[in-house]
């Protein structure tokens, strides 16, 4: 019983994917001006695709580079849980500690 649903889902598929591309040449070849934006847009995405490829492979290694995280929490070795420079009540939600200083300029 299942082969004949798989074999008539596959047989609609199918169908649909055939009447779709004919519905497609037809347009392609009517060179109306739907076809003549798709075809623009078309040839900008590839063309941005490959310039991207190319782009990547030409400076992948210095954008990685940059980017690369470094001691504890670096690129293999995990994201540590808080910031270094915090103290422990900082590191928590700010509403979980209770305000003993405020600063209006940055101290020395």
């Amino acid at each position: 019983m299942e082969e004949s649903w798989d074999f008539e889902f596959l047989s609609r598929l199918v169908d649909s994917l055939v009447s779709f591309l004919s519905e497609f040449v037809d347009d392609w070849l009517a060179n109306d001006m739907r076809v003549a934006v798709f075809k623009i847009l078309f040839t900008w995405l590839i063309i941005s695709l490959v310039a991207i490829h190319f782009a990547w492979k030409v400076y992948g290694n210095t954008v990685n580079d940059m980017y690369y995280r470094q001691g504890t929490g670096g690129q293999n070795g995990g994201t540590p849980d808080t910031a270094p420079h915090l103290s422990g009540c900082e590191k928590k939600c700010c509403y979980q500690c209770p305000v003993t200083h405020l600063y209006l300029h940055k101290p020395s």
